[in-house]
């Protein structure tokens, strides 16, 4: 009996011993468990240390940000006229040579009449001194000749004859000298007569010839000035373009050279990029640059720069002492697409890793 109770006190002191054993195991495994996590969370913690000191020390650089532009073209009158009709609409795809805006311009079709009766009566006058007299003035002018020619005739017989009657002291000194006056009074007349006639078969002389065409050549190109400005009322697209806005609705009075209607060249377009100095090596005409633009999901455009402004523009202060800086300059540069890309439109943003 006192054997059978030994047995059972040692059976259960062992068991005793071994839940002791284990109760000591686990505990040693957490406290290695808890060990290791907060060994783990030590070193994430110094290496999220080390990683934003890395970050302050080195940051990483920023995409290039550009943005997408394209020509513009203003259509505006050489006149100040009236809006008299607006033939496209915001949006619009237009052609080159197309019709986009009607003016009404009353003040220079009422010129233009003016300039073409000028014209006329400038034609008019060069013809009458190209043609010269009309054949009766030149009948008239050689009759008027003639009956000179015979006055001067009949005063040489005369003077002739007394002249002969003078010598033989048969008239007196009186008669001899009015008929000698009488005949150089009828010479000039002839004379006179004479020229007359020649004038009127010769015409104008060259110098009121040339007078009388270079106002004719005046009026006419008075006219075409006039002209061109009235067939400026219609206004025609310059090129192949699509309608960004429409500046003047119909009814308003439109100033000479200020825009009624911008187009834009959607054939003609480029990104622009502001950089910095420090970011400027590497970057030279000729160079491909892959951009991605999120306006049309982020699609990749290969791009080539085709100008470097000369000169840079403005300035971003940067100090590099505590005691100095610098002005940060910038420069602008573009680059084109490589290849078309439809969807592109001015406006979108591009992005340029580096």
């Amino acid at each position: 009996m006192t054997t059978e109770t030994e047995n059972t006190n040692q059976k259960e002191q062992q068991s005793l011993s071994q839940k002791e054993i284990q109760i000591e195991n686990e505990e040693k495994k957490s406290l290695r468990l808890g060990t290791i996590i907060l060994l783990v969370l030590l070193i994430g913690l110094v290496v999220f240390i080390i990683w934003g000191i890395y970050q302050a020390a080195f940051p990483p650089s920023p995409p290039l940000q550009g943005q997408m532009e394209s020509r513009t073209i203003s259509v505006s009158s050489k006149v100040p006229g009236r809006i008299q009709q607006i033939l496209v609409k915001e949006g619009d795809f237009v052609v080159k040579e197309q019709p986009v805006v009607e003016m009404h311009l009353p003040e220079l079709e009422a010129k233009l009449a003016q300039v073409q009766a000028q014209e006329r009566a400038a034609k008019a006058k060069q013809d009458l001194v190209d043609e010269g007299a009309r054949p009766q003035e030149k009948e008239a002018a050689k009759a008027q000749w003639q009956r000179a020619e015979a006055a001067r005739d009949l005063a040489q017989k005369t003077f002739n004859r007394i002249a002969a009657l003078y010598k033989d002291g048969l008239v007196s000194t009186q008669k001899y000298d009015e008929v000698q006056t009488n005949l150089i009074s009828a010479t000039k007349l002839a004379q006179a007569a004479k020229q007359q006639y020649e004038i009127a078969e010769i015409g104008a002389r060259e110098q009121e010839k040339k007078a009388v065409a270079d106002l004719s050549s005046q009026a006419q190109a008075g006219v075409e000035e006039v002209k061109s400005l009235t067939e400026s009322k219609t206004l025609y697209a310059p090129l192949n373009a699509q309608v960004e806005k429409i500046i003047f609705v119909e009814g308003e009075l439109a100033a000479a050279g200020y825009p009624i209607i911008t187009l834009v060249n959607l054939n003609d377009q480029w990104a622009t990029f502001n950089i910095r100095e420090p970011d400027m090596p590497g970057i030279e005409i000729g160079k491909k640059l892959k951009a991605t633009v999120p306006a049309i999901g982020n699609k990749t455009v290969e791009y080539e720069i085709y100008y470097i402004s000369p000169r840079a523009n403005y300035a971003t202060w940067r100090s590099t002492r505590q005691d100095a800086g610098y002005d940060m300059k910038t420069f602008e540069v573009r680059a084109r697409p490589v290849t078309k890309v439809e969807a592109l439109r001015p406006g979108m943003s591009v992005l340029v890793e580096r």
